[in-house]
């Protein structure tokens, strides 16, 4: 039965294209009506703060209530809460404090709700009865889409219908999504608990973090990911703005991101339908090895632009196949029963050093210029990410196994 599993990239879909265009539309909005480069910077550290923390704390809640029941709850809490934006602006009631309780309430709601959705994926496949990798794949392919599009109709609405009809979109979208995840999920198994249901919170919280701690596999791959999202976020926030302005244009900063996002959604479109028979460990070296070093060389180096696209397709390209694999891992070394709260702690370490990316990129072109500080960037990247190399343990990423856990009848 496939309905839910397409029904599920479905809801995601629509989910992320609606939070790229918020986070478009949400800064320009802060922006227009404050005029404040600084409240702008405050509202995105209110949305990412409670994220962050929720991606943690929500964990075992996710296990208890049902990664259904958290993610279709989550999403019409949602839109409620971003739709009350452009509805008290309009009526002249939205002050500062308020958009930030709500920014905070509306990142408070996104960090269980994701983790839930990713949840979901261990009993999508089985009923499914399709490869890990395939769910993984298509669903790395529906995030990278949803990156393109998403920003592309942001531009649109804004310039169109204004910020804050925009944000209205978006709060439209997750209800959308609750329905259509409603629709497509409905009588789906969920796992059975690994400790009483009565067990006190801390208990279930400490379950998680303890059975993280002792798998290796999954703590490399946590602190890896952390380290390349910290340096994703000077590139992108940063380096690839001060690139635009000092030797292209911001046309041209647009194309970068839009070609590489839409190459790696092809990549990950073909990681659905082939990773399942590619070796894990050779594919994550080759494809780390093309979408990581070589873009922050060309853009030192200075080469002509059709050079610097054509290595952006290739690394973007190559990216495509890194979520598949990484997200197969992750998925079956983890309990099903376990898989809410694990999979919240290592989302939220994987986000934990993403809002210092902007700092770390500043502070490097200020002191070093932006061709050092694109090659200082380039090469920390390359060692992150290819240590597994040196490291045999890194080779248990080719061990597959079947998904852990029982399941129940859903509630």
């Amino acid at each position: 039965m496939r309905r839910p599993l397409y029904g599920w990239l479905t809801a995601d879909a629509i989910s992320l294209t609606g939070t790229r265009l918020s986070m478009l539309a949400l800064p320009w909005f802060v922006l227009v009506t404050t005029g404040s480069a600084t409240k702008t910077g405050l509202v995105a550290l209110c949305e990412m703060a409670p994220l962050v923390a929720l991606k943690i704390l929500g964990g075992p809640i996710i296990d208890r209530v049902g990664a259904r029941r958290v993610s279709i709850g989550c999403d019409l809490a949602s839109a409620v809460t971003v739709a009350l934006i452009p509805v008290l602006y309009a009526a002249g009631a939205l002050s500062l404090p308020l958009l930030l309780a709500l920014v905070a309430i509306g990142g408070a709601l996104r960090g269980p709700g994701d983790a839930a959705k990713a949840a979901l994926t261990p009993v999508l496949v089985e009923a499914a009865g399709v490869p890990l990798e395939r769910a993984t794949g298509l669903s790395s392919m529906v995030e990278r889409s949803a990156t393109m599009v998403g920003a592309a109709v942001a531009g649109v609405l804004i310039g169109t219908i204004g910020a804050p009809a925009a944000i209205g979109v978006d709060a439209a979208s997750f209800a959308v999504c609750a329905g259509v995840l409603a629709w497509a999920t409905a009588g789906l198994p969920r796992p059975v608990a690994t400790v009483e249901e009565t067990a006190p919170y801390l208990a279930q919280l400490r379950e998680g973090w303890d059975f993280l701690r002792h798998d290796r596999i999954l703590v490399a791959i946590a602190v890896m990911v952390t380290l390349t999202n910290l340096i994703d976020l000077a590139f992108a926030s940063v380096l690839m703005p001060v690139w635009g302005h000092e030797h292209a244009g911001a046309a041209e900063v647009g194309l970068f991101f839009a070609l590489w996002s839409g190459a790696s959604a092809i990549g990950s479109g073909l990681a659905a339908r082939w990773a399942s028979g590619l070796p894990r460990y050779a594919t994550y070296l080759v494809a780390f090895l093309v979408a990581g070093l070589p873009r922050f060389a060309v853009l030192a180096l200075g080469v002509p632009l059709a050079i610097v696209l054509a290595v952006c397709a290739v690394g973007g390209f190559a990216s495509g196949f890194l979520n598949p694999v990484l997200g197969a891992v992750e998925i079956e070394r983890i309990p099903r029963p376990l898989l809410g709260r694990v999979g919240s702690l290592m989302t939220a370490a994987c986000y934990a050093l993403m809002p210092l990316g902007g700092l770390l990129g500043g502070g490097l072109v200020s002191a070093l210029g932006l061709s050092a500080a694109l090659l200082v960037c380039g090469g920390a990247y390359f060692v992150v990410t290819m240590l597994p190399a040196a490291d045999p343990t890194w080779r248990e990423l080719d061990r597959r196994a079947p998904i852990e856990g029982p399941v129940a009848p859903a509630a």
